[in-house]
């Protein structure tokens, strides 16, 4: 399993996911999916925005977990 780690960046930063839609140009939908760790696929120029946004590598923003 995959987990995401975007409402922890968010988290510590007071960010609202407007905020980070706004700034990354990024679409609300695709934040919103990956805030709640409901989405099934993401978009690889999408997580390159929000490393590139957090300041952090890809291994910061998901993280493998054993199901």
């Amino acid at each position: 399993m995959i987990k995401c780690h975007l409402s922890r960046l968010m988290g510590e930063r007071k960010l609202k996911i407007a905020d980070v839609a706004r700034e990354t140009g990024l679409n609300r939908n695709t934040i919103t999916l990956l805030y709640q760790e409901t989405a099934a696929r993401v978009e690889l120029d999408a997580i390159d925005k929000l490393c590139k946004f957090f300041g952090v590598g890809v291994g910061e923003l998901f993280e493998r977990v054993p199901d």
